[in-house]
């Protein structure tokens, strides 16, 4: 599912893709890169498989030595601010499984509390989750493709900002109702 969403958007005008993996195999991360990637962007998602309630390690550490003070937060960080953020995740538990009375007790909005903490912090502009949930009975391709246009919608909406903030910052998922969060012209 993480490919298909990665391909669905990965060359989109306006976007810029950029692998952690692929570019930090060996995990050394180039902060001051990242730093000005971020700075050049108004728009940061991260997208990755939801690992244990939380992002793979990479994403931590990204998350860990990017983020410095006074560059990121504290009285003169605000290199972040009002920037837009959310995580693009992908779970193997559907959405029932994801609430107070299922298997993992807790909302996906909940488990990412860290992350929106984080992002307030950094005075950026949180979104919930864009989530495709339910992936560890295999997705039929039709389902897939689904989710990946769902996915390129969003992106485009944001770029073209065309997505009510608001009205997306009060869902539980961001993907949740698509139609009711972006504004067609």
């Amino acid at each position: 599912m993480n490919v298909a969403l990665r391909r669905s958007v990965e060359h989109l005008d306006g976007v810029t893709f950029h692998d952690l993996y692929a570019s930090y195999p060996d995990f050394l991360i180039d902060v001051p890169r990242e730093q000005e990637l971020c700075e050049a962007h108004d728009i940061i998602v991260f997208q990755h498989p939801f690992y244990w309630y939380s992002t793979p390690s990479i994403i931590k550490e990204w998350f860990d030595l990017v983020l410095e003070h006074a560059w990121a937060y504290g009285t003169t960080g605000d290199a972040l601010a009002g920037k837009v953020t959310f995580q693009a995740l992908t779970a193997g538990g559907d959405l029932i499984s994801y609430n107070a009375k299922g298997l993992n007790q807790y909302t996906i909005r909940e488990l990412t509390a860290p992350f929106r903490a984080t992002a307030n912090l950094c005075q950026m502009d949180w979104l919930p989750p864009f989530a495709v949930l339910g992936i560890h009975r295999g997705l039929p391709e039709k389902e897939r493709t689904r989710h990946a246009q769902a996915y390129r919608r969003t992106l485009i909406a944001l770029r073209d900002d065309q997505l009510d903030l608001g009205k997306a910052r009060q869902g539980e998922l961001l993907n949740a109702d698509l139609a009711s969060v972006i504004q067609e012209v």
